[in-house]
């Protein structure tokens, strides 16, 4: 079944306008939402919009918005203003630069869209296409929608193009605000810990493979409480303890069936002073025996 277009516009580099249609990259599967309930006779509840002055219910006709400016103090303003502040829907998507899609780090992107080509721009949207993945370099642009301008990154995909939207700068933190201890690891521990990556290694990404598992059971939970049974709490296992890291590493490799290799102790591998190379923690709690049951 094709896929339903959201939008149409316009993407621009230089003197080039390639008409485009724009279509949701993907459907994030939205969590299981309870609704509150009387008790008594288990009727949904409705909200209502109370005002504390007049202690009155307020309709939704008589309502306005407005910003808080200072404790307790709002500026209102009518439909009309918002509408004349809000930056007018530009259906254009202006390149500015190319850049290679490496240098930007995935800490930056937001949701994704796919771009195709509208009626009569097929030729130049492959030529685009075409030039990005010949030079290795992906398109910075700017989109304004919703009373907001955003920045993206147009890279190349097959015979295609996707947007992806990115938060500014000011909208990320920076790593360094992540309080990361130094800590010193021995030869033998990561000797172990590379040991325990290469046997559960994959050469691709499988996404197929995945699900949310928590979603899951609240399905097959609310179907079994449909169907007049009780919900039962599963037994609470003993918290893991804290054990030495060497040990934890070894249990791991044991609940995969992998014999750890021999190994002489060796002196402890000098910090290399970047933040990426510092582990967070020198001991790690214990699997237990039922993620080990699980592994076997």
């Amino acid at each position: 079944m094709p896929a339903r277009s959201i939008g149409t516009g316009t993407l621009s580099f230089g003197m080039v306008s390639i008409p485009i249609r724009m279509y949701a990259a993907g459907e994030s599967a939205s969590a299981v939402s309870f609704n509150l309930l009387h008790a008594k006779c288990k009727s949904r509840l409705k909200q209502q919009y109370v005002c504390p002055k007049d202690n009155e219910i307020v309709p939704r006709d008589a309502m306005v918005k407005g910003y808080e400016f200072s404790k307790e103090q709002y500026v209102a303003f009518t439909e009309e203003e918002l509408k004349a502040m809000a930056q007018e829907a530009q259906k254009a998507i202006e390149i500015t630069e190319f850049v290679p899609a490496s240098t930007v780090d995935p800490v930056y992107f937001d949701g994704a869209y796919y771009l195709g080509p509208d009626k009569g721009g097929e030729k130049a949207y492959r030529l685009l296409n075409e030039a990005m993945k010949q030079t290795g370099r992906s398109a910075l642009a700017k989109w304004a929608a919703r009373g907001k301008q955003y920045l993206v990154l147009i890279r190349p995909v097959a015979k295609g193009l996707v947007m992806q939207q990115l938060l500014y700068a000011d909208e990320v933190r920076p790593f360094s605000e992540v309080p990361v201890d130094d800590a010193e690891v021995k030869e033998a521990e990561l000797k172990l810990a590379v040991q325990f990556v290469e046997q559960i290694a994959s050469d691709e990404f499988h996404p197929e493979n995945y699900e949310d598992e928590v979603r899951k059971r609240y399905n097959e939970a609310i179907q079994k409480k449909i169907e007049g049974q009780e919900i039962t709490s599963a037994p609470e296992h003993p918290r893991a303890q804290i054990i030495d890291l060497m040990e934890a590493l070894k249990a791991s490799l044991a609940a995969k069936g992998i014999a750890p290799e021999a190994r002489r102790e060796e002196p402890p591998v000098a910090a290399t002073g970047t933040d990426d190379a510092r582990p967070a923690r020198t001991s790690v709690r214990a699997p237990s025996a039922r993620r080990s049951a699980r592994g076997k």
